[in-house]
């Protein structure tokens, strides 16, 4: 593909002025969930772009709450609210029927809809009709953009940084956002890439990675990642895990396409086996280390773990200092839980920025 044309293409993912013009603020719609690991949608953008939420709104049933105002989307419209944004996920990606009468409703009070779900708004043909007749926008974040080229593994300016874990859903977007965050509070040129629903919404920016075509995985990644200047950072939202027997191709591919210079590992203390595949154990730290310099020398041969990254949301205070300094020790890495911060956090940003 000729560089012009890969600029269109690069311009389809970040926009003129790097964002896919997301009608924010949001009001968060978390369906009738009960489980809160199915909203993680909705804590993220809680809890990495706080003012563009409003509030929550939740049908009768759901015990999941992100803590924010309860509305209803015309009482969110009347405190400024763009759109309606679903923030949990289902079984198989897909809409119940059973939201279909408070979507139509946020459509009627003036809202737009915002989806990362595997089934599209726009597939649904009574949203698709009442957008079109009251002139509001279906936004649905899980489309990739066309024309992805196949990746043509040239080596690009500027440094890279890709999260990857023991497993998936364990914090490889949390550690990416903390990490640019903290780069660019010391000054640094840094952003944040993403690869995922949630991600793409908080950065308003991104490619679905996991929607891409197999063979456009690592071309996607190179369009997300573009050259660079020397000194700028692009800290990469990781998917899945190279262990996972159903996401492994997706990593792989990611982290083919990203090149990265450093990787940061993520991992939850406690967790024993692949989630939803209780027969697969979860490899170590060491392991994933390991595999992930050897596959990931092919696109970079200076590729190099940076530190560790744990997930200590389900301990104490002292038994997560206990885990940290027990990893520190043991793998001589930088090792840190980034939500809780602290001097141990500073030192996986010494090594991000070394």
């Amino acid at each position: 593909m000729a560089l012009a044309d890969l600029d269109a293409v690069e311009r389809q993912v970040f926009g003129d002025r790097g964002a896919l013009g997301l009608p924010a603020p949001y009001l968060l719609f978390l369906g009738d969930t009960t489980e809160p690991g199915y909203a993680k949608t909705a804590f993220g953008l809680r809890d990495w772009a706080r003012e563009r939420c409003v509030g929550e709104l939740a049908l009768p049933g759901a015990t999941v709450s992100t803590g924010l105002p309860r509305m209803t989307t015309a009482q969110a419209a009347a405190a400024g609210a763009k759109a309606l944004l679903i923030g949990v996920a289902t079984p198989g990606g897909l809409i119940p029927e059973a939201w279909l009468s408070t979507l139509h409703g946020a459509l009627l009070d003036g809202l737009d809809l915002v989806s990362g779900m595997h089934v599209r708004l726009h597939s649904i043909a009574s949203l698709r009709e009442a957008a079109a007749h009251l002139g509001r926008r279906l936004v649905d974040v899980r489309d990739p953009p066309a024309d992805i080229p196949i990746a043509s593994g040239r080596k690009r300016s500027g440094k890279r940084i890709l999260t990857v874990g023991t497993d998936c859903a364990l914090g490889k977007k949390y550690t990416a956002l903390a990490i640019e965050r903290g780069l660019r509070a010391r000054g640094i040129i840094a952003d944040f890439r993403a690869t995922g629903q949630t991600g793409i919404m908080i950065a308003g920016s991104g490619i679905p990675i996991d929607a891409v075509v197999a063979d456009f995985v690592s071309g996607a990644a190179e369009m997300l990642s573009p050259d660079a200047a020397p000194n700028h950072i692009d800290v990469i939202e990781g998917q899945g895990s190279l262990y996972h027997p159903a996401y492994a191709p997706v990593s792989l591919g990611l982290l083919h396409g990203s090149q990265p210079d450093m990787f940061i590992v993520c991992h939850e203390p406690g967790r024993t086996h692949i989630l939803g595949h209780p027969h697969y154990a979860l490899p170590s730290i060491e392991e994933v280390i390991a595999l992930t310099i050897a596959c990931g020398r092919l696109t970079n041969p200076a590729i190099r773990c940076a530190g560790i990254s744990l997930n200590t949301s389900k301990l104490d205070d002292a038994a997560a200092a206990t885990e940290i300094e027990a990893a520190a020790r043991r793998l001589g890495l930088p090792t840190a839980d980034p939500v809780r911060g602290g001097a141990d956090f500073e030192r996986l940003l010494d090594a991000c920025a070394a």
